[in-house]
């Protein structure tokens, strides 16, 4: 007997009893478990500070900086392909912490590099952390959630990633101040300030594992293992004393009719691979290829390019940081109310218009100097600096928080482990293939941005064919209609 994927094959322990859960404390579990996606905002985001100070601590070339900066992104994919069936094995719990622990050999691995190739090997370490994190905290979101603010609680997983993406760019930005307004100067100890910023990945890493000793293991994970008094214990805690024992039964029920999770579980049995698992990963591709991350990894450089100093591309780079967890914050008051292809489609046409104009800004307007560098004259700076925060408005509202609030419960239960394995996996390889190949681009960026521009208004024509709506549903109803696709 197998207990299925993270999230699970049979229901959320609210949907077989009409129960609303515990309040507040199912708010807080949620919470807890969304601190993975803290840690792994943090590890996405800490390069953006230090990748111009490594470029010339070590004198490499864009493709040398593209490949470590990305070395992370590579890692968090083959992490995310493996989270799940882990996690079936040794408990939801015991995976986060080993989370926790790869986030804390990256922080010191990363800080201490002697040259560009152990940096980019303890960045793959630490990416292994964020594929572990990005698929086991919405998973244990989704089980432990009733579907009436299911997609909130969801969504907590996007607003811890934003939120450690803030703390990681206002620490770098700091740093810098502290060391006297350059990444490459001496700091503590005889280390420069980016190695600081690597350094710093620990604090919030020993948070997260230490907090995961705080929070219950998932009682189908319990159950699955016929642990059923610890389980009683939990679902107690969540449920209250009403229809305990029922509750118990109906999980232990879909239990026996699961089979082992497999890749083989993706095709139809007329062959090829179901629609809704090339829905997911449609969504996770285009999550990234709007060059999201473009903006939270190279965005110091970038103004830096145009005409900032660096001391105000890092206050900038705070700046979009904020407005990115402001818009988030929108997107959890709207899901659960106006659903999620609306907010999808709304964010696709924002997309559209801001990296628009960002690519005729770039392509029409930048100047090149005598040195090489690409400048913005006059107002067209400006234009593209509110170009660039729009653009963040507009996919964190949407796009960042809504992929996965629907990778986690898009997916019929007798594939979950394998679809949402594959689709963030995919996520994280067409993440690593952008962060890649920007900094090659950064002489071309009316071309780069005119690329994520189209990516966006392919975006919106997907979704609207594509993608159906979940809000309000029990996982079980939508199964039907779907594996008929």
């Amino acid at each position: 007997m197998s207990h299925g994927p993270v999230g699970g094959d049979g229901p959320s322990i609210y949907e077989d009893t009409g129960e609303k859960g515990g309040g507040g404390r199912v708010v807080l579990i949620a919470a807890v478990a969304a601190m993975g996606g803290l840690l792994f905002g943090y590890d996405s985001a800490v390069i953006n500070g230090a990748v111009g100070a490594v470029q010339k601590e070590w004198n490499v070339s864009n493709l040398a900086l593209g490949i470590a900066v990305a070395a992370a992104l590579l890692g968090a994919a083959l992490g995310a392909l493996v989270a799940g069936r882990l996690a079936d094995r040794i408990g939801r719990l015991a995976v986060m912490k080993i989370a926790a622990l790869l986030f804390l050999i990256s922080a010191f691995g990363t800080g201490l590099a002697p040259e560009i190739f152990t940096l980019g090997f303890f960045r793959v370490v630490g990416g292994l952390g964020v594929g572990v994190a990005s698929v086991i905290a919405p998973a244990y979101i989704a089980e432990t959630s009733p579907p009436h603010i299911r997609g909130r609680l969801g969504s907590l997983q996007q607003l811890a990633i934003v939120s450690g993406i803030f703390i990681s760019l206002a620490v770098d930005a700091l740093l810098v101040e502290l060391a006297g307004g350059s990444a490459q100067s001496e700091l503590w100890l005889g280390m420069q300030a980016w190695r600081w910023m690597f350094l710093m990945m620990a604090v919030p890493a020993v948070v997260y594992g230490l907090l995961s000793f705080t929070i219950p293991e998932s009682p189908r994970y319990l159950i699955a293992k016929f642990r059923i008094p610890e389980a009683r214990k939990v679902l107690t805690m969540l449920l209250g004393e009403k229809n305990l024992e029922l509750t118990i039964v109906r999980i232990q029920e879909s239990l026996q009719s699961d089979k082992p999770p497999s890749w083989k579980d993706l095709r139809k049995p007329t062959g090829g691979l179901y629609g809704i698992v090339w829905v997911g990963v449609g969504l996770s591709v285009f999550q990234q290829f709007v060059g999201i991350n473009v903006i939270f990894y190279y965005s110091v450089v970038l103004w830096q390019a145009v005409g900032f100093d660096e001391s105000q591309s890092f206050t900038i780079t705070v700046i979009t940081s904020i407005v990115n967890i402001a818009t988030t914050l929108i997107a959890i008051a709207l899901i659960d109310k106006i659903g999620r292809k609306p907010l999808l489609l709304i964010g696709s046409a924002g997309m559209t218009l801001s990296l628009g104009i960002m690519a005729i800004i770039f392509g029409f307007f930048a100047e090149t100097g005598a040195d090489g560098h690409v400048s913005l004259p006059g107002a067209a700076g400006t234009i593209a600096l509110v170009a660039a925060n729009l653009f963040v408005v507009a996919f964190g509202m949407s796009w960042g928080p809504v992929v996965w609030v629907l990778l986690g419960e898009m997916f019929p239960n007798r594939i979950r482990a394998a679809a949402l394995g594959l689709a963030a996996s995919a996520q994280w390889v067409s993440n690593a293939i952008i962060t890649t190949t920007f900094p090659g681009l950064r002489d071309f960026l009316g071309g780069a941005y005119g690329f994520y521009a189209i990516c966006a208004a392919l975006s919106f024509v997907f979704v609207w064919k594509f993608v159906r709506e979940t809000k309000g549903k029990n996982l079980e109803d939508m199964h039907a209609e779907i594996m008929k696709d």
